[in-house]
This record gives C-alpha cells, sequence and structure tokens, in this order.
C-alpha cells in the first residue's frame, strides 16, 4: 500500500539519489500536514452545515470547556485559539451576531471584558462537541487503540521539543 506521500519521496529519491537515506522527515511531517488538510476541511464542512466557521467553533468549545460561568477574556482566548487578537474579535462579533456569545464588563471599573457563552451558544456548544469527537473519531478509526496511544504520545513528543509544552491550551 502506498500514498501521495511515498510517491513524492519516491519522486525525489529518483531525482536525488544522494538524499535518499536523509528523505524521513518528509515521511513524517508530510503526512502531518496531509492529515491536517483533511482533518481541516472536515471542520470546515462541520462548521458549515451548522451555519458556524471553524473558527467559531473554536472558540465556542474553548468557552465551554473553561468550565462554569463559560466565559473568558478575549486576550486569554488568543492563546488557546492561536490567532490574532484581531481575528478574535472578527469571531466574536459573528458569534454575538448569531446570539451565541455575549460580551460582559466585569468588576467596578468596567474595562475588563469576558466573552461568555449565551443559553443558545451552550446548547449548541453541547452538540458540537459530540459531533465533533465522532467525526474525528471518524477520521481516526483505521488506528487501532494501541496506535492511537503511540501516535499521540509521540506528536506530544514532538510538540514538547519544539516548544509546544505550555499548560495552556
Amino acid at each position: 500500500m502506498s500514498d501521495a506521500v511515498d510517491a513524492i519521496v519516491g519522486q525525489w529519491a529518483t531525482e536525488r539519489p544522494d538524499l535518499k537515506d536523509d528523505l524521513w522527515p518528509v515521511e513524517v511531517l508530510a503526512r502531518i500536514q496531509r492529515i491536517n488538510r483533511i482533518a481541516e476541511r472536515r471542520l470546515k464542512g462541520f462548521a458549515a452545515e451548522r451555519d458556524l466557521e471553524a473558527g467559531e467553533v473554536d472558540i465556542l468549545l474553548t468557552l465551554r470547556r473553561s468550565g462554569p460561568p463559560y466565559a473568558m477574556t478575549a486576550g486569554a482566548l488568543v492563546p488557546a485559539a492561536m490567532v490574532t487578537s484581531g481575528a478574535i474579535t472578527n469571531r466574536i462579533d459573528r458569534m454575538e451576531a448569531k446570539g451565541l456569545a455575549q460580551r460582559v464588563r466585569d468588576g467596578p471599573d468596567r474595562r475588563t471584558v469576558h466573552i461568555r457563552l449565551t443559553g443558545r451558544g451552550l446548547e449548541l456548544t453541547e452538540a458540537l462537541m459530540t459531533d465533533q469527537l465522532r467525526h474525528y473519531g471518524d477520521l481516526l478509526a483505521p488506528l487501532d487503540p494501541a496506535t492511537r496511544t503511540t501516535v499521540a504520545a509521540a506528536l506530544r513528543t514532538l510538540l514538547e521539543a519544539a516548544g509546544d509544552n505550555t499548560s495552556q491550551p
């Protein structure tokens, strides 16, 4: 059995036989990139079926997993979502327009603003998480449980070595 990455590696091995033994990073990283593209494409479709964008799903799920009262500052959402503050602002604007989240001023000086799930947002998020797990599970179904554990551990090792080892999601 072979895939597109095998073809790429084969082409390079033919064109640059001197690199044949050095192509192993392509075998790993190109597959990670390709599976990421497939997962992102599925997530976009999954979100679109619910009149959402993938970034909005990310914010909804981030707020939900933060626990009651399902609220975070926009600044706290930035590292969790791995996007710019401008992107967060745009997502929140769209989510407010859909009635899924609201900005809530906090404290006596009212300078701190929390983004909080609305009742409708919380209800949608409960279904989203269940559906998303099913979609991700379908994508990973060809892997047996032991292989899933091994792959997850190997990817964790790579992320930690690359400096992505903070406890901040």
